[in-house]
């Protein structure tokens, strides 16, 4: 009998006892004989046996299980978000079921699921507004919103200061002396593409400066739209000399459109990313970016969450992430053209 096939019964067994008085020692349950909780402690160790911890949490009335939803899981700055998540509730004693959910519909319905028969105690939403899937959460269940501030007040939540990020990426491309600095935004529907876009335009005005109408592109956080936006500007003879995008990706197709067209970066154009992914110090050039730390995003969700499951009546929380400025090769003083 290997240790991973042990059960309470085996246990029970041993111990010559029944299997419900295992199950009060293995709880603590105090009305239980010394000398049998002895035994029974005995046949545990004996046996190698780990007790069923979701099954003992739920002995008590509590399940101790978590969900975290994301609109996918193979993007990267969600699953850094999740497993930063993931590690802080274990530090607890909790686990974290992880979904995802592409639309409000999908999001409505695993919620309903994961109440009703996962009895999760508490919920990580991921870019809560991208949609409209924050009206689907049930008012009595504990909820910690993660990339988005609360438009409500009465929710905890962590997200990164955005604007303040996106002002610090234009004011350093003004700094090389950059003026016609074209923005590739990611979806307008998500806060954080709104902060950031707010933070480029604070940045420039700063400095006395606006934006024409064709400077402003939206992408879709995807490299290809990066590429095609720079597709877009050189068509239109925009004379641009640098490119605030919102994401790395889109940061690196701008950079192949760049090349494919004879510009060089970062000598004709400098270009400022975001999120420092894992590659950006890799690419070529490497890339400028603005780093915010993502898994500490999810450590510190979790660890709201697991205060509002257990203090429920406690004030609510808003945590804000600070964004450093990683300086790298595709970034340029203008003089350098």
């Amino acid at each position: 009998m290997t240790r991973s096939s042990v059960t309470i019964r085996d246990v029970a067994a041993l111990a010559g006892v029944s299997h419900q008085t295992v199950s009060r020692v293995i709880n603590r349950v105090e009305r239980v004989n010394p000398e049998t909780r002895e035994r029974v402690e005995a046949a545990i160790e004996a046996l190698g046996y780990t007790p069923n911890a979701i099954a003992r949490f739920m002995s008590r009335g509590r399940t101790h299980i978590l969900a975290c939803f994301s609109p996918n899981l193979t993007d990267f700055t969600f699953a850094s978000l999740i497993e930063g998540a993931e590690s802080e509730a274990r530090q607890h004693g909790y686990f974290v079921i992880t979904a995802s959910a592409s639309d409000a519909d999908a999001f409505k319905l695993l919620v309903d699921q994961l109440i009703s028969t996962r009895q999760v105690e508490g919920l990580i939403v991921i870019n809560p507004y991208a949609d409209e899937r924050y009206k689907a959460l049930p008012a009595r269940v504990s909820t910690v919103f993660l990339g988005a501030r609360p438009r409500q007040g009465c929710t905890d939540a962590v997200y990164l200061d955005e604007e303040t990020a996106g002002s610090i990426a234009t004011q350093h491309l003004i700094h090389l002396g950059h003026r016609c600095i074209v923005h590739l935004t990611g979806p307008r529907s998500e806060d954080c593409t709104q902060d950031r876009y707010s933070g480029y335009i604070s940045g420039l005005s700063d400095y006395g400066l606006h934006p024409e109408p064709n400077w402003i592109l939206e992408g879709d956080w995807s490299a290809t739209s990066g590429y095609q936006a720079v597709q877009l500007w050189l068509s239109q003879n925009i004379p641009f000399t640098a490119i605030f995008a919102q994401n790395d990706r889109m940061a690196v197709g701008a950079i192949r459109a760049l090349r494919e067209a004879g510009r060089d970066v970062p000598r004709d154009v400098s270009v400022i990313g975001f999120d420092d992914m894992p590659l950006a110090s890799y690419f070529d050039p490497a890339l400028t970016t603005m780093r915010q730390d993502i898994c500490y995003s999810g450590v510190q969700a979790a660890r709201l969450l697991v205060q509002r499951v257990e203090t429920p009546d406690a004030p609510f929380q808003v945590v804000h992430v600070p964004a450093e400025l990683i300086i790298r090769g595709s970034t340029a003083p203008i003089e350098r053209r």
